[in-house]
């Protein structure tokens, strides 16, 4: 397709958006009264206008059933976390028993560890990328502590080839061969939450696999983003939080994928609690731990119903319009986002926008990060005030995250004005 950067143009490719009345579905914040171009979902994703209704439901049974909710409320407490299993399996690409929804992502990164890193004298290393998100970098470190291992020896990344913004993957194949039978473990972010690079998830897999490792993802930047197929890659397990591209709410549950090659292994360690127990005889209460044989199995506590159901809600909107139309908009709205950019630092004299996220959209789902060379915060401040709330990354990177759920083509026309005009501005 060729672009224009015109109003009309992108007009028109809203007009023929299939998606656009999901755009009605959510709540923006004003800005000089005015709706905002609103491009953090990889942050934070928008209200859901049927969000409301889902957690007054909770609140309703609470107050007219109390405890009886458990059991009798329309959507019953007691098995609510089943709901998911159904719409998650297909954001993820996995069977219905291979996920579940619990805790908070580096909570549950925490306690799958428990199952798949277990370091012996001779097997004890993880591999991850370089920039991991420092949640992720801080688990590895205190998790490698707790085994009593050096994180210098034990932790190894994968690093950028000087000059290069992009993790290759070649680099990552001869990392996991040069680690070779010390590798215990291989985890890294599904999308790189800086760069929005997205990693080839089924060669990384099969390649530490064939040295007996376990191989993990953190998908908090993936889930609800990208195509995903988890169980057919042979992943032997993931986590997400559902707050970003799911909009369940700030700090909102996360999800899990157990690969179902580990459901009946019993003797697999983990720390257990009574929600994880034989559901058919859990309100026995007895004494030795008989997990689900599924990802329910991993979970430890009764789950928080009210943090569960504005997931509910976003979740059953994703199963209405399926992840292949979300990625078709994506890319095609992400593509127009990247032309505007290229046509706006044309336009102005002296601008340079690198755009650090890989070109090739097989290497990249719906995030662009732009370093602004000439650039600095007050460009981004300029941004914000004039109703464009985007993501400041230092030393001068912004991430624009063009959510096909809720974006239009005309936010990203528009953006481009403001984006020239704040340039104008400060020369």
């Amino acid at each position: 397709m060729t672009f224009e950067n015109t109003r009309e143009f992108a007009q028109q490719l809203d007009a023929k958006d299939e998606l656009k009345n999901y755009r009605e579905e959510f709540i923006f914040p004003q800005i000089n009264g005015k709706q905002v171009i609103y491009f953090t979902g990889n942050s934070l994703g928008l209200q859901p206008k049927r969000t409301k209704a889902y957690v007054d439901e909770v609140m309703s049974d609470w107050a007219n059933l109390a405890v009886e909710g458990h059991f009798y409320a329309d959507k019953p407490w007691w098995d609510y976390q089943e709901r998911f299993s159904g719409p998650l399996s297909a954001i993820v690409g996995a069977k219905p028993s291979e996920v579940t929804v619990m805790n908070t992502l580096t909570v549950n990164l925490h306690m799958l560890m428990v199952s798949f890193y277990r370091p012996t004298a001779k097997k004890y290393k993880i591999i991850c990328e370089e920039k991991a998100f420092p949640s992720d970098q801080y688990m590895f470190q205190s998790q490698v502590h707790f085994h009593g291992l050096d994180a210098n020896d034990a932790i190894v990344e994968v690093k950028r080839r000087e000059g290069e913004h992009n993790i290759r993957l070649e680099d990552i194949l001869a990392k996991i061969d040069e680690v070779g039978e010390e590798l215990a473990l291989v985890l890294i972010g599904g999308v790189n939450y800086y760069t929005g690079q997205v990693f080839d998830m089924k060669t990384i897999t099969a390649a530490g696999q064939k040295y007996g490792a376990y191989v993990g993802f953190d998908l908090a930047h993936a889930a609800g983003n990208i195509k995903l197929d988890l169980h057919n890659w042979g992943v032997d397990f993931a986590a997400w939080c559902s707050y970003k591209y799911m909009n369940s709410g700030p700090g909102n549950v996360s999800g899990i994928f157990v690969h179902e090659m580990h459901h009946n292994d019993t003797d697999l360690p983990r720390f257990a609690g009574w929600w994880g127990h034989n559901k058919e005889r859990r309100f026995l209460m007895e004494p030795k731990f008989d997990p689900v044989r599924g990802a329910e199995g991993w979970q430890v506590s009764n789950l928080p119903i009210l943090s569960l159901a504005p997931y509910l809600a976003s979740v059953e909107m994703f199963a209405e319009v399926g992840m292949d139309k979300l990625i078709q908009k994506r890319d095609l709205i992400t593509s127009y986002l990247e032309f505007i950019l290229h046509e706006i630092d044309a336009e102005i004299e002296g601008t340079e926008f690198e755009i650090i996220t890989p070109s090739n959209p097989e290497e990249r789902a719906c995030q662009l990060s732009v370093f602004l060379h000439g650039q600095g915060r007050a460009l981004f401040d300029y941004l914000m005030k004039n109703g464009v709330i985007t993501d400041w990354r230092e030393p001068n990177v912004i991430r624009l995250a063009p959510v096909p759920l809720y974006c239009s083509f005309e936010d990203m026309y528009e953006f481009g004005q403001i984006l020239k005009q704040g340039i104008s501005n400060k020369a």
